[in-house]
């Protein structure tokens, strides 16, 4: 009679960065930070590209499209590492019956793209970007 392993995944533990105690608070807040300048950032290259009539061109309409998937792909690992830094479970619940190879591929692209191609390192070595930023908030009157 041939055997065979019938174990089930049922959670993938993330063990993450080995902070000592003592500065996992301030690593808590540099994560946090970034996290959120991510976030913040690719929103205002967002709405200056839907704001300013200049940069709507099919560049500026993929670079809109890469700052949505960097949201997207941030707001999906960030958190996650975040409570991990907090909580002493680590662990990701795991379920195989939900995942299909093209949900699989799809987030292998946006995570091969995406940092390849951060559109905030493009954005700010883009002279249209800059003046176009610069034209929005002379007509709003919002300073920074």
């Amino acid at each position: 009679m041939i055997m065979s392993n019938k174990t089930a995944i049922t959670q993938f533990l993330l063990l993450g960065l080995p902070i000592p105690p003592e500065y996992q608070n301030l690593f808590y807040a540099l994560f946090l930070a970034m996290y959120l300048t991510t976030v913040l950032v690719n929103i205002i290259i967002i709405i200056l590209i839907l704001l300013e009539s200049h940069l709507h061109t099919p560049m500026y309409f993929f670079l809109s499209n890469l700052s949505f998937s960097d949201i997207c792909y941030s707001s999906v690992t960030m958190p996650k590492l975040l409570q991990n830094m907090l909580s002493k479970d680590p662990s990701i619940p795991y379920a195989t019956n939900n995942s299909t190879a093209k949900e699989t591929a799809m987030a292998m692209m946006y995570t091969v793209v995406t940092p390849m191609l951060n559109p905030f390192i493009y954005s700010l070595r883009n002279r249209d970007m800059k003046e176009a930023l610069l034209r929005v908030l002379s007509k709003k009157k919002i300073f920074l």
